[in-house]
């Protein structure tokens, strides 16, 4: 079936608000009718070099406005966009270099050695584009914009089922997948977005971004370009909550996309009462469910702001959502909905299984399932992913939950995470969410490590709030009461800090890595 170029979104915008701002970064401003000019460009550049629809164009950058473009070249030409995540390593591009299958590769200046391991391992990699200086054998992307500066590019005719953008997932066991996003999909997904996420917003609005483009920030690039509202980025990869706030008063932004733990760490920055944020009207996150105590933490000092979200790539997000009237400081609030991500997004079902795949009553645990007009076509060249992926027509996320008599939905951990310690199953985020209500505790993470007695034992990492003192002693004595005791972690260990993928996310899996690594447990050890 044939759909609209999902780059058409650019093209119609540029027309209308050709004179506005589109993209800042800094000093540096592009308006929409220059981006769509200098997109124009390179369409017309790449087709001169007979690279076209289905081709696929990887990317290694930081955020940029010539990132930006990149995405809609690669849309309104029919090819696949490949961005990775910039902290990957040399090692970790190449993979997904060969995996994907790219063409071409871009990459910007401090990038040079991942795209040099890429080209060593992937025959098919025939062109390379710098947005710096190139190096000998490679192109400029300045220059190829330049050379074909003011080229008419019509977008490639495409179906709903034709790839534009292969979402490397963030891996956290075994290698990253490439998620197939198709034309149609996400011609849903930018409505979806703009129905559920961000009723309101116009080409009077301004996002900000504070994560890398190429996964969960980028897929809330299409609506902004939808309605024409301008996007910042900050002015280099390195977080700095003060320029995060400094950014959101000069600019009047109304919206942002993060993830909890950014959250947490813009609403407890000083900072943050030290600009003007008045102008926000949605904060969006993703990537994992907020504890309720950074929650409210989040509203006293923002308001009613925060709009929850549960989804990933495969999906581009399109699970659940919670809006912002749900997400109050009071308990007893009769709109307030404690512990849950939401209810199901315009257009999509969720459904809970047990392992055999028979649907559950409300209130019973099972896996999270889901299915709908927002799920991708499918993991590239990995059938073997996708028979584990799918099962009678459901998406399995692999999250842990339950749904209400209302239909909303309850996550309570991957099924990854949960262990089972003497017989019991235990899910690490219920004793998370009671230990982060401990004043002293300010983040922590729970896992269970092999034990010869008990089968598998908790251990807790914590990181203490600032300037306060507390002992496994005491946190143990706190959960007394709240959680029964087989729950109870037992182990506690005080970190300086939780480590933090490049996406914001806590892996587990290197928590436990560190645990080993640095001697706190050892292998045979009985907890």
């Amino acid at each position: 079936m044939r759909v609209m170029n999902f780059g058409r979104l650019l093209s119609d915008t540029a027309r209308l608000h050709s004179g506005r701002d589109a993209i800042i970064q800094g000093g540096y401003r592009r308006t929409w009718g220059e981006v769509d000019e200098r997109v124009n460009a390179m369409v017309a550049a790449l087709r001169a070099l007979k690279i076209g629809k289905g081709d696929r164009l990887l990317l290694v950058a930081a955020n940029s406005p010539t990132m930006f473009e990149h995405m809609w070249i690669a849309f309104k030409l029919g090819a696949v966009w490949v961005p990775c995540n910039f902290r990957l390593t040399p090692v970790e591009i190449a993979y997904i270099a060969e995996n994907s299958g790219a063409i071409a590769a871009f990459y910007g200046p401090g990038f040079e050695a991942h795209v040099d391991s890429a080209r060593a391992v992937a025959p098919s990699l025939k062109h390379v584009f710098s947005f710096g200086t190139r190096r000998e054998g490679e192109c400029s992307y300045e220059e190829a914009v330049a050379a074909y500066r003011g080229a008419s590019s019509d977008e490639a005719v495409v179906d709903y089922d034709d790839p534009l953008w292969l979402f490397y997932t963030s891996g956290t066991t075994g290698r990253s997948k490439g998620a197939e996003l198709t034309h149609g999909q996400m011609g849903y997904v930018v409505t979806n977005m703009l129905a559920d996420l961000m009723p309101d917003l116009t080409h009077e609005d301004a996002s900000l971004v504070v994560a890398p483009l190429s996964h969960g920030a980028g897929a809330h690039v299409p609506p902004q370009v939808a309605r024409g509202a301008k996007t910042v980025l900050l002015s280099s990869f390195k977080f700095d909550p003060e320029e995060v706030w400094r950014l959101v008063a000069e600019h009047r932004i109304t919206n942002m996309f993060t993830v909890p733990t950014i959250v947490k760490l813009l609403t407890e920055h000083p900072s943050v009462d030290q600009y003007d944020h008045s102008s926000l009207r949605h904060v969006i996150y993703a990537g994992a469910p907020m504890y309720r105590e950074d929650q409210k933490t989040a509203l006293n000092k923002l308001g009613s702001v925060l709009v929850q979200y549960y989804g990933m790539g495969e999906v581009t997000g399109c699970i659940t959502y919670l809006p912002a009237r749900m997400h109050t400081v009071n308990d007893r609030d009769p709109d307030a909905r404690i512990g849950t991500c939401g209810i199901p997004r315009t257009g999509m079902e969720v459904r809970i299984f047990d392992p055999d795949g028979c649907p559950l009553p409300n209130r019973e645990q099972g896996e999270i399932c889901v299915r709908g007009l927002g799920v991708f076509k499918g993991y590239y060249a990995n059938p073997e992913a996708n028979t584990k992926s799918f099962r009678d027509g459901w998406f399995r996320t692999g999250d842990l939950g339950h749904v209400d008599d209302a239909g909303f939905v309850y996550i309570t951990g991957r099924a990854s995470d949960m262990y089972i310690s003497g017989g019991a199953n235990v899910y690490p985020r219920e004793v998370e969410e009671v230990l982060l209500a401990h004043l002293a505790v300010s983040e922590v993470a729970i896992l269970g490590v092999p034990d010869p007695k008990w089968g598998e034992s908790g251990v807790a990492v914590v990181v203490t709030a600032p300037g306060a003192r507390v002992s496994a002693v005491d946190l143990s004595a706190f959960l007394d009461g709240k959680i029964a005791r087989y729950k109870h972690p037992r182990r506690f260990f005080f970190w300086a800090e939780i480590p933090k993928s490049g996406y914001g996310k806590v892996p587990k899996h290197l928590i436990r890595s560190q645990l080993y690594e640095r001697g706190d447990i050892k292998v045979g050890e009985s907890l």
